[in-house]
């Protein structure tokens, strides 16, 4: 059975192309452009996709009430770029979000990770596997030795490949923003996971942040 999407939003023309792509990706799809009508809709959905601005509405302000409906992954559109703009909307209960215009590609990339169970045994990418629960890693079934602050930085890479994470949001996930002294402490770990995972490809994206290559 196919997972089913609520695609909140209120461009029309933007929504039945997002429609046709999931569709033949094989989701289902539900779309509402009304307010009033996503209470309903919202108790079908596996996964919400919301526009941050709906009309003159900025829906983080309404996503405590629908996720006390169901509490269901929400990732969130956005032309905001503004990092504080960001952490709000993760704030707020999103789990996830992509700022417009954004590839098609990448959107399914974080539809699936967002729908993969948070206690899942075990993710992998190429020929490497992560035990989250036991907290192990392996290549090509050979144990490898990470750190704590490792092993967290890498599973959030390997949960969402193609996605740039913010040398700022991968603090406050991986640190806490309270904890780190300087965003260098992100680009030390970066390189020692290159160190001792070559074989795999941390890009740098200039002026941003990083990201694992899909």
């Amino acid at each position: 059975m196919s997972e089913t999407l609520l695609i909140v939003e209120d461009d029309i023309d933007l929504a039945n192309g997002l429609i046709t792509f999931l569709q033949s990706q094989g989701y289902a799809c539900i779309f509402c452009n009304y307010l009033d009508k996503v209470d309903e809709l919202w108790k079908k959905a596996d996964l919400v996709i919301l526009d941050r601005q709906f009309y003159d509405i900025d829906t983080i302000n309404l996503l405590a009430d629908w996720l006390a409906i169901k509490a269901i992954p929400v990732l969130i559109l956005t032309a905001k770029v503004d990092i504080n703009e960001r952490v709000a909307g993760l704030d707020a209960g999103a789990r996830d979000y992509i700022t417009k215009p954004f590839s098609y590609n990448e959107l399914l990339a974080r539809i699936r990770a967002n729908l993969r169970p948070l206690n899942q045994l075990e993710w992998c990418y190429q020929s490497l596997k992560l035990l989250p629960t036991q907290r192990k890693v392996f290549w090509n079934e050979t144990p490898l030795v990470l750190t704590k602050t490792e092993f967290d930085l890498l599973a959030l890479f390997v949960r969402a490949p193609g996605r740039v994470y913010t040398r700022d949001e991968l603090l406050n996930e991986v640190w806490g923003y309270q904890h780190y002294p300087t965003t260098r402490t992100v680009d030390t770990h970066i390189l020692q996971l290159r160190k001792k995972i070559p074989e795999i490809t941390i890009e740098s994206v200039r002026g941003v942040g990083y990201r694992l290559c899909t």
